[in-house]
């Protein structure tokens, strides 16, 4: 792993979290990566345990939290804190939830609700904080069409 991580941020205004987190796990395990997500609230995490087990009839996401044990063994590992039990290369911060550093991942993705000032604001404190840690920094924003669209 490098020590400054790529980091992306996804500006969510016409999805939702648990519509968007998912395609993009999926697309984290099909590149052969392990994932943590790091959550801001206890009752996001575990809205998020049970939507990726339900989010598609056909399939699920495998993971798991504190709870289930074994994590080393969980391809995306669900989370409260700042551990990746699971050897991640790639962290997910939702609601909220904030990176100090961002050495040890490839990439580190920051989804954030654009229609929350709040949200709007720890991301663009994120955004800095990459950005002073020499880290490569993008941002993505859904169009119209709901095809995620590179700004910067």
């Amino acid at each position: 792993m490098s020590d400054a991580a790529e980091v992306l941020f996804y500006h969510l205004e016409r999805a939702t979290l648990e519509h968007v987190l998912p395609s993009l796990l999926e697309r984290t395990i099909e590149r052969g990566w392990r994932a943590v997500v790091q959550s801001g609230s206890a009752e996001r995490l575990e809205a998020l345990d049970l939507a990726l087990w339900t989010y598609n009839d056909a399939s699920f996401l495998p993971h798991g939290t504190a709870r289930d044990g074994d994590p080393a063994r969980q391809p995306v590992y669900l989370t409260l804190g700042d551990e990746a039990p699971n050897s991640a290369g790639v962290r997910f911060l939702v609601d909220g939830a904030e990176m100090t550093q961002f050495a040890g991942y490839v990439r580190i993705v920051c989804i954030f609700d654009g229609r929350d000032p709040e949200a709007t604001g720890k991301a663009r404190t994120q955004w800095q904080a990459a950005k002073a840690a020499g880290c490569t920094v993008t941002y993505w924003r859904q169009s119209d069409s709901g095809r995620w669209e590179k700004q910067g």
